[in-house]
């Protein structure tokens, strides 16, 4: 099982979602507050087994919130975000340099994301 870590940022407070290994599987935006971050932990649990967009393809079909998004970034990676029911996106990952490790991302956010403890760095 992974786990969120609560971790301040030079901009806020930071969530990170790590694997069983300890790899960093998605990251947050920067928060004013710690329980506003905790709350976005929250919400990628609630919504990790998402449906997912591919919007690398033409004519992709638009789904509805909550769901992961494929994109490719400016640099030509692929990355995933996955937005809540408000459309608001509540985790981004890395850039990947092929569709399916991308793919793989997603399915680690789904595995990892719903039972991960939320824990908070000790400087918080």
């Amino acid at each position: 099982m992974g786990k969120f870590v609560v971790k301040p940022s030079k901009n806020g407070i930071v969530f990170i979602l790590l694997a069983e290994n300890g790899r960093v599987i998605c990251t947050s935006q920067a928060y004013a507050s710690v329980s506003s971050c905790v709350n976005g932990a929250e919400s990628v649990k609630n919504n990790c087994k998402s449906r997912t967009e591919d919007q690398t393809v033409d004519g992709y079909i638009m789904l509805t919130h909550p769901k992961y998004e494929i994109f490719m970034d400016k640099g030509g990676k692929y990355r995933f975000r996955l937005k809540a029911m408000n459309g608001e996106i509540i985790a981004s990952s890395q850039g990947y340099m092929s569709k399916g490790s991308c793919k793989k991302g997603i399915a680690s956010v789904s595995k990892n994301a719903a039972e991960a403890p939320i824990t908070k760095r000790g400087d918080l």
